[in-house]
């Protein structure tokens, strides 16, 4: 069994209504290209690390090229279908032939699922029953708040109304994962309550909460920061705080980005499970371990109870696949070993990566490590506690061996 993804193309701003006035991709300047593991060793800058971080997509596809590309990666899959996935850099709910491509996707007879959709594009309630009888099983549907008002002039949603019907009567029917981007003064507080015993009602089966970024060092890294002038944002545990509060409140299922899932112990529920820790291979080599600011406490915690003598170092930027070369020369280079391995997906050329952190005249070695060592709360909220463990698990092993195979 496998998953189909069918891309709708579109951009983020133009092919959604407007953009949403918090999001992370207003403001959007240059085409500067960061470096990632994709490039070449020779050459800075790739399509992902360039356009794709920028989701600099053309516009939406017509269906007619949808289809022929579903068609062919159909042929190439083999597998029998288990799920398809709806998404794009626009808003699913805005694409033009909507209507029509759910039907065209519903007579393959397999769940659908649309990754995201803020629900702008949706002006008649009724196209919610239309999802449902052409097979739609999951969506992540941006909610914001339940307030009509707060939508409309938020969301740039001309029909806040319609949308808010849309995602009611879904509850009622599938999987519905609702999210919010949480602004202080704005959505929190007694709205943010009221909009969970919203959901609650409804049927909804959890919803995500998303910290609002403002700064650079909050993941802000395409020179459009700040997105909201003198906007206050909330600190990591005072998010985490509210996640917390908020899932113990309600029944249903809430969790927060980036941290935490509450109902998991995630992010590094493996601190949680000795017996599990003491399967991760022994830590023999010294390495340093770069990361983001959230995530270095835990990944000390790990690795140092697994041997490591080694410090895990962290830089300004808060999370780690979106650090770049200007978040390493901010690095103090003696506090770093021989060998310093970064997290594997981020913004940065390994040539330059290593230029940077070899300055001081000590020529470092400098190597990636896994992709993920855990899972965010987008990607746990449809696991389960072993699941979220398993991939903690495989990640730590990784990055243990890594440590193992290069350190000195």
């Amino acid at each position: 069994m496998s998953h189909l993804n069918v891309d709708l193309g579109g951009r983020p701003g133009l092919d959604c209504r407007g953009f949403c006035s918090y999001c992370y991709f207003k403001h959007v300047k240059g085409t500067t290209s960061f470096g990632c593991k994709y490039c070449l060793p020779f050459q800075k800058g790739c399509d992902y690390c360039t356009r794709g971080v920028r989701e600099g997509y053309t516009g939406f596809k017509d269906l007619r090229t949808v289809a022929d590309e579903t068609l062919a990666n159909l042929q190439i899959t083999g597998d029998d279908i288990d799920r398809i996935t709806i998404s794009g850099g626009g808003d699913p709910s805005c694409y033009p032939e909507f209507r029509d491509l759910v039907e065209l996707l519903g007579s393959m007879e397999v769940p659908l699922h649309i990754g995201y959709t803020s629900g702008k594009g949706f002006d008649d309630p009724a196209i919610a029953d239309h999802l449902i009888e052409n097979g739609l099983s999951e969506v992540s549907y941006t909610v914001f708040a339940a307030d009509p008002a707060l939508r409309r002039q938020w969301m740039n949603d001309p029909t806040p109304e319609a949308s808010l019907a849309v995602l009611d009567r879904l509850c009622g029917a599938i999987d519905v994962y609702a999210a919010a981007v949480v602004i202080p003064g704005v959505n929190d507080g007694e709205t943010l309550e009221q909009t969970c015993a919203w959901l609650e009602e409804r049927g909804a089966k959890g919803l995500i909460l998303m910290r609002f970024a403002n700064r650079t060092d909050q993941g802000l890294i395409l020179g459009n920061a700040p997105i909201i002038e003198g906007q206050q944002v909330h600190s990591v545990d005072e998010f985490h705080d509210t996640v917390t509060r908020l899932n113990e409140q309600f029944p249903m299922k809430i969790s927060g980005t980036p941290l935490g899932d509450p109902s998991i112990g995630s992010p590094f529920a493996i601190l949680h499970e000795p017996d599990l820790l003491k399967k991760l291979p022994r830590v023999r080599k010294r390495a340093t371990v770069i990361t983001g600011s959230v995530a270095a406490p835990f990944i000390q915690r790990v690795l140092s109870i697994r041997g490591s003598e080694s410090r895990v170092v962290r830089v300004k930027k808060e999370i780690a696949c979106l650090i770049t070369a200007d978040d390493l020369a901010g690095v103090n280079l003696r506090r770093l070993e021989e060998v310093v391995i970064l997290p594997g997906r981020a913004f940065v050329h390994d040539a330059e990566a290593r230029r940077i952190l070899s300055a001081d005249g000590v020529d470092r070695e400098v190597v990636r490590g896994p992709d993920m060592l855990t899972a965010d709360a987008e990607t746990s909220m449809g696991m389960t506690r072993t699941e979220v463990l398993q991939k903690e698990i495989d990640g730590f092993a990784a990055l243990i061996n890594t440590i193992n195979l290069h350190g000195r």
